[in-house]
């Protein structure tokens, strides 16, 4: 098990956004949650399997359609309890 911190930039789309992000990460069996920061830039955690938070990560690098990532800001943490994918 592995968590890791996102603070993903670019042009995003806040909602639309943050909610394709639950959809694939319930796709991948991955835990955590998103928020749209007051900055405007998207706040992630995601926990689970190495490779499904690998697969998360390189998602999140181009993001979905629409949506334009310039940067990524990966943390590793130490795995918490998270409880199925939230929206914040």
């Amino acid at each position: 098990m592995i968590r890791r911190r996102l603070v993903i930039t670019g042009r995003l789309r806040g909602a639309m956004f943050r909610e394709s992000y639950l959809r694939e990460a319930r796709r991948l069996g991955v835990r955590g949650w998103a928020l749209h920061r007051e900055d405007g830039r998207t706040e992630a955690v995601f926990e689970g399997q190495p490779q499904a938070v690998d697969a998360m990560i390189a998602w999140a690098r181009t993001g979905p359609a629409h949506d334009y990532v310039t940067s990524i800001e990966v943390v590793e943490e130490e795995p918490g309890e998270e409880e199925g994918f939230a929206i914040h």
